[in-house]
């Protein structure tokens, strides 16, 4: 079978450094580059970088020497320099921009724990990175060697979630989890899985693509006691993938972990369908099944790096039907203010009646399906599998609507809003204060220009 070598790169500083020193991970995090000389040791920078480098107050840099050497040191736009390397764009602030913009902390029962979506949970396990995307949606507190979680925020995480049976999926993220200790790494993992309700637990990692050489066979090898285990990399760009990343990546599926990659829509680095593509095949052939491809947060410092939703739509007709089914990640916003992943994607439902709908393909071509005329809906109260997963747990939102667990979804207050006194007036508030409820400034006005 005929295989293509994915490209390996060392910078020409780094050549001096013998293989069993660029290959130890340790060396890797302990000789990373951040300042303005060690960088300019690699390739020289621009005066917007030299600018951000030394300003106060920046989100941390941090690159290890295995990524700066992917980095075309004669290209100042390279899509990689862009993601790691500071430039005076992160200190202009944006309409709607946030701190947490994903309201992770209003939904964090105890400290480094998120529980948004009713079965799953998110598992902050440290706030250090392999090196810093200078779009992090979490840029409040990763990097900050300060705001470390310690063994008493871990013990309260595993307390909920020994009290909390309805979570049955686990992500580890952070900061990052391959760069703990191996043993704590293993203390986790293990405890975890003692819980008897929690069947998966899944890790977040950049590690893979920073730091291949984390993924050793001592790890695999620990991962694989603890199965079911998966992980999503993050990959943004074809430039991103290497020899030393295919092979992290087969000893990872090897030891049968499945893989995903998530991906940000960054501009100037993959706003292109054409890189997109390249992107998506390139992560299959390596096993690794495009996931998700995330709308860029509203996150400070990041403003320079967003595009308009259409612009994620537009890749998403270039890859559906222009390349393999699998290949096509799910494009996601993850709504601001808490309301979780909201997945968007190009019509291709163009009408629909009681008996046929009308549907289009990739290359516009429109077509008609007929439906059933004798189709017996399912019924969720007869049905007891639905109503003992109801009662387990407990069915929210549309799908509750739809099942006839609940008749409304109503804002808070809205019954209050829409009661009125004998006197015509809202019940329980004063006419002016109503007034001004209704009249809040919108979310950006709130934001401090």
């Amino acid at each position: 079978m005929a295989k293509r070598e994915f490209p390996s790169k060392r910078a020409p500083i780094f050549s001096s450094i013998p293989d069993e020193k660029w290959n130890d991970w340790r060396w890797q995090l302990s000789h990373r580059l951040n300042s303005i000389e060690e960088i300019e040791g690699v390739f020289p920078l621009t005066e917007s970088e030299k600018l951000a480098l030394a300003g106060s107050h920046l989100f941390r840099v941090d690159i290890t020497p295995y990524f700066i050497s992917l980095i075309d040191p004669d290209d100042p736009n390279d899509p990689i320099r862009k993601q790691v390397i500071p430039t005076e764009d992160e200190m202009v602030p944006f309409s709607g921009m946030m701190s947490d913009s994903l309201a992770e902390e209003e939904h964090s029962p105890v400290p480094g724990l998120v529980h948004r979506y009713p079965d799953r949970v998110l598992m902050l396990v440290t706030t250090q990175c392999a090196s810093y995307c200078r779009y992090c949606t979490r840029s409040r507190i990763v990097g900050d060697p300060t705001a470390q979680f310690s063994r008493n925020d871990f013990e309260m995480q595993l307390d909920y979630l020994r009290k909390t049976p309805q979570v049955r999926d686990v992500l580890l993220s952070g900061g990052d989890p391959l760069t703990l200790a191996p043993k704590l790494l293993e203390e986790l993992i293990s405890r975890l899985r003692e819980i008897e309700h929690i069947e998966v637990i899944r890790i977040g990692s950049r590690v893979p693509v920073f730091m291949p050489m984390r993924i050793t066979n001592e790890l695999t090898e620990m991962l694989g006691k603890y199965h079911p285990i998966w992980m999503n990399i993050h990959v943004n760009h074809p430039n991103e993938i290497t020899q030393e990343l295919a092979d992290a990546t087969d000893r990872l599926t090897r030891a049968g972990i499945p893989l995903g990659n998530q991906s940000v829509l960054l501009a100037g680095v993959n706003d292109c369908v054409h890189v997109q593509r390249q992107l998506v095949q390139d992560l299959v052939r390596m096993r690794v099944r495009p996931y998700y491809l995330y709308q860029s947060d509203l996150v400070a410092g990041a403003g320079h790096f967003r595009t308009p939703v259409s612009k994620g739509i537009e890749i998403i007709e270039g890859l559906r039907g222009h390349t393999s089914g699998y290949a096509v990640p799910t494009f996601v916003v993850d709504a601001p203010g808490g309301g979780g992943k909201i997945p968007l994607m190009p019509n291709y439902l163009l009408s629909q009646s009681e008996h046929r709908v009308v549907l289009r393909n990739f290359e516009g071509f429109i077509t008609t399906y007929d439906e059933p005329n004798n189709y017996q809906s399912h019924d969720p109260q007869a049905c007891s599998f639905c109503k003992t997963k109801r009662s387990e747990i407990g069915q929210s939102g549309i799908t509750g609507l739809l099942e006839g667990a609940e008749t409304s979804i109503q804002p808070q207050g809205f019954s209050q809003t829409h009661t009125r006194n004998t006197e015509g007036q809202l019940a329980g508030a004063d006419p002016l204060e109503w007034r001004l409820s209704t009249n809040q400034p919108r979310h950006d006005e709130l934001v401090d220009h």
